[in-house]
């Protein structure tokens, strides 16, 4: 298995992230993205006209949805996947039969 980079991640690699976790798309305005779901205090913020995204702005947004890079590339994948309890969200593990 290759390094887990988050660098090079397309844009639409990581909008699909974001549905995956279960963030609801506000608005597309002024060049910018934004996301937003009921436990987060500020909406995740991408731009449209960069692609692939910098490093710096993954990791930002994944620091306000409080996951790690191993999370990230976990649920992309498909073994781990968010579900919602609430205004709560939970990183669930799927167990390997």
């Amino acid at each position: 298995m290759g390094t887990r980079s988050l660098s090079n991640i397309s844009k639409s690699k990581f909008e699909s992230f974001l549905e995956l976790v279960l963030c609801s798309f506000i608005h597309d305005k002024k060049g910018h993205c934004k996301y937003t779901r009921a436990d987060l205090g500020r909406p995740i913020v991408i731009q449209n006209h960069v692609d692939p995204i910098p490093e710096f702005i993954i990791k930002s947004n994944l620091r306000t949805l409080n996951y790690s890079r191993d999370d990230f590339f976990d649920i992309l994948e498909g073994t781990k996947y968010v579900e919602r309890k609430g205004n709560t969200f939970l990183l669930i593990s799927r167990i390997k039969s």
